[in-house]
């Protein structure tokens, strides 16, 4: 099954009530582990990539470790660029291949924010490439960018309607309360608030800085409509920690690819942990997969059809 993007996987998860992991790879070892772990539970599974990621490695090195890992695989994959504030990286993910692109313009105006989706959205829905949007701050650090918690504001649900009925988004990411990287204490999620943008937008969720969040957390947030789950923290402190676990353990051994096994292992179990948690194991067997029948959503104009593998956006 080649890469898709992530409008079907997220719609069907919004209607069964599961989530489906969109994580933060590293490298290709990252990417494979995240990969297999889907395959290992029969789940979707969103891989993402940081725009520091993409300027250390390349586009093209990515896209083609992607295409490579997924290319036999039996689950649904796509490849997601999470939080780019520039147009310019945007548009070259989308001509390297990727399915599915986040453009954070949180941090301008309502109308700059607004303006600056829709133009994304006209470059990337003729491709079949699916777009993600932030309203509101949400706090804390992702990659390089850094939001100072007091500077952090929740999406207001009137202003989250209007934006959603004006940018045919795939899925909406509202500032809820959550926070990227460690927290610092008691997370406080405006679950009202959570509840009441998914009924008024009638789109898959985005819940962003995922990791450190308890089960009970997450499992109320997809309740309510959070269709995707980021997690980017966790996988990083797997990355390094398994890494140098298995060298303070064996440190006589100076064979790198033992190292790099237990870093695989590390991950992949960190990633069918949340999947499992999520609820979206089990739901990627293809003829099932395949088979929702109720593909649109109300708040949409145009339609899509499926070309080469991906959903496409015909407006109207």
């Amino acid at each position: 099954m080649s890469l898709e993007n992530m409008t079907e996987m997220l719609i069907r998860a919004k209607e069964r009530k599961y989530a489906v992991g969109a994580f933060n790879i590293l490298d290709y070892n990252s990417m494979k582990a995240a990969v297999r772990a889907a395959e290992e539970v029969k789940a979707p599974v969103i891989i993402q990539t940081s725009p520091k990621t993409i300027e250390f490695w390349g586009c093209r090195t990515l896209s083609v470790w992607a295409e490579e890992i997924c290319r036999d695989s039996d689950v649904p994959v796509a490849i997601h660029l999470d939080h780019c504030r520039e147009l310019p990286l945007i548009k070259e993910c989308i001509d390297a291949g990727w399915t599915s692109v986040m453009v954070d313009a949180s941090s301008k105006p309502f109308e700059e924010n607004l303006s600056l989706t829709k133009e994304v959205i006209e470059i990337a829905k003729p491709k079949g490439v699916s777009v993600e949007a932030e309203l509101g701050e949400i706090g804390g650090v992702e990659d390089n960018i850094s939001v100072r918690d007091d500077n952090a504001y929740l999406a207001d649900p009137n202003k989250s309607e209007l934006f959603c009925r004006e940018a045919s988004l795939d899925c909406f990411a509202p500032a809820v309360g959550t926070a990227h990287g460690v927290y610092r204490g008691e997370p406080k999620i405006d679950f009202d608030r959570i509840e009441e943008i998914s009924k008024r937008t009638n789109l898959p969720l985005a819940l962003h800085g995922g990791t450190g969040l308890s089960d009970e957390i997450f499992i109320r947030c997809i309740s309510l409509g959070c269709a995707k789950v980021n997690i980017s923290t966790q996988i990083k402190y797997a990355y390094i920690d398994s890494f140098v676990n298995y060298y303070n353990a064996y440190k006589t051994e100076y064979n790198p690819l033992k190292e790099i096994t237990a870093q695989f292992d590390t991950i992949k179990t960190a990633v069918i942990e949340k999947i499992k948690l999520f609820g979206s194991a089990g739901q990627a067997w293809r003829e099932k997969y395949y088979g929702s029948t109720n593909f649109n959503a109300s708040n949409r104009s145009g339609h899509y059809h499926r070309h080469n593998n991906r959903m496409v956006y015909k407006g109207e």
